[in-house]
């Protein structure tokens, strides 16, 4: 699994500033702050395929949408490999920092922190700069644009994609309740005033498509699974926010992982009644614009449930299929996430306001009814969507959730310093390691890099050389790291390769 986060862009005093150059800016310097040059290290994009749909069909380029067509290099964006094997590239006029491959909900957030402080580091190196740039850890601008918080997800191809539609849908519907980043203002410009648990949920417009920048699908339809295809597909999740919160940035790696198991397992369809939701886009607005957790839902089969009582029906499906799978011999991981999700919901099923400490929604209202006391504010105030705004800047000092979290007001799961090690360290039990070790070990070699793949060029030769790294699983530390530190160059550590691959290793 992974996330990957467009940052918002600005320049303090300078509205009309091009925030495409601006972002090229935050990648290039701070590639150059670690040795990296962009024309070096850059992105293989020979295994893109993002018009393939996952109900069985391409879409055609078209009548596909510009933004869709992500598979074309443009030479103009700055785009790197960092050795901790994470993406650093400008994405829609946004900089994106795509998190390496990670096995376990804790670890997704440790190198989605890392990238957060990429970001910092990037805005304190360009301060020195005119006419400078901060970052924004957030999803919308507050005026009626919207960029991402994507997620990822390995799964099996062999799970029919129908099923995962039927049983992943209401469990994003409601979601948000304890992942939700919050938000000042209805609507997708905010013209409507109020606060809402979401920052993303205005802006899907459709159950089921393609799309990811309009006509926002609640499933996201992209089958290109940066693996081996017949093995997996990638389930590519575009509903979350980008969360400050350790807990619910656990939550919402740890607990989509488990309906994902259920759904595979084929759980779902014989432990429970139909959970179906009626107008799931509808719904999914109905929950987000209701802080009180009061709102109901209607089912398809006419019961009408509030969103923290079907979060509460998933949770129980999923401790019992655990369980069931797994009775006494459950993992760490696991059993972190089933406690979190289960202390979460206690706390938002009684005064929403008690989960302040773990869920980013409930934190960012607390210190606006802070500031609506102190100032006698309305919701309509401009002085709040400032606030909103301030809660995701990326400065230590700066940022309000950073803030927060130095003063020990949220949970922190995840120590800064730990963070920071990740920001050039890759994870060792993913490919994640080959891709950071050689970029570390041989910068000069490496021409390009992509999930599933690093091109190297061997001194003397004229045609690159293509690694392929389809299963995500090999290219571990454990796998080969004595194969990589071993080799004194490239040619040496692909003949090492080979070797170890003709004995099946």
């Amino acid at each position: 699994m992974g996330i990957e986060t467009e940052y918002g862009i600005s320049v303090p005093g300078q509205p009309n500033a091009n925030p495409m150059v601006l972002s090229g800016d935050v990648v290039t310097t701070y590639a150059a702050s670690r040795g990296i040059r962009p024309a070096q290290a850059s992105w293989d994009y020979a295994d893109e395929a993002p018009l393939r749909d996952a109900r069985g069909f391409d879409m055609g380029r078209g009548v596909a949408h510009p933004s869709q067509l992500t598979d074309v290099e443009d030479p103009t964006m700055a785009n790197v490999v960092l050795t901790n094997g994470a993406r650093l590239y400008v994405d829609h006029a946004h900089p994106e920092y795509s998190s390496p491959e990670v096995t376990n909900p804790r670890d997704g957030v440790v190198w989605d922190k890392a990238g957060e402080l990429v970001m910092r580091e990037a805005v304190a190196r360009l301060a020195t700069m005119p006419p400078g740039v901060n970052l924004y850890k957030n999803n919308t601008d507050g005026k009626g644009q919207s960029y991402g918080t994507h997620e990822n997800y390995l799964m099996s191809r062999r799970t029919p994609f129908s099923r995962i539609i039927a049983q992943l849908t209401p469990f994003f519907v409601v979601r948000q309740v304890m992942c939700g980043s919050g938000r000042v203002g209805i609507g997708v410009d905010s013209r409507t005033i109020g606060y809402q648990l979401a920052q993303r949920s205005d802006f899907f417009e459709t159950e089921v498509g393609l799309e990811t920048t309009l006509k926002r699908p609640i499933i996201n339809t992209r089958d290109e699974p940066h693996a081996v295809a017949d093995l997996y597909r990638r389930l590519h999740v575009i509903l979350g926010d980008a969360n400050h919160c350790d807990v619910a940035n656990l939550l919402k790696l740890g607990a989509t992982s488990l309906v994902l198991g259920m759904i595979e397992d084929d759980w779902l369809t014989s432990a429970t009644t139909d959970l179906t939701v009626r107008q799931p886009v509808r719904a999914l607005q109905t929950v987000s614009h209701d802080p009180t957790l009061q709102a109901t839902i209607e089912l398809a089969d006419g019961r009408t449930v509030r969103g923290v009582e079907l979060l509460r029906t998933y949770h129980e499906l999923a401790a019992r299929w655990v369980d069931d799978r797994l009775g006494g011999d459950v993992d760490d991981d696991t059993a972190e996430v089933l406690r979190w999700w289960n202390t979460v919901l206690t706390a938002l099923e009684g005064d929403p306001m008690d989960a302040r400490r773990w869920v980013d929604w409930v934190a960012k209202l607390s210190v606006l009814e802070g500031y609506r006391e102190r100032d006698s504010l309305g919701w309509g105030d401009p002085r709040l969507k400032a606030v909103d705004i301030q809660w995701s800047d990326v400065r230590a000092d700066r940022g309000l959730a950073n803030r927060l979290a130095a003063t020990g007001r949220v949970e922190v799961l995840v120590p800064e310093a730990e963070a920071a090690r990740a920001m050039d360290e890759a994870p060792e039990d993913t490919r994640a390691w080959f891709r950071g070790a050689c970029l570390r070990k041989f910068p000069d070699a490496v021409m390009a890099a992509s999930w599933d793949s690093v091109v190297v060029e061997l001194p003397g030769e004229r045609a690159l050389q293509r690694i392929p790294i389809l299963e995500p699983l090999r290219g571990t530390k454990d796998a080969v790291g004595d194969l990589v530190e071993g080799a004194p160059d490239i040619r040496s550590l692909l003949a090492s390769l080979a070797a170890a691959d003709g004995r099946g290793d």
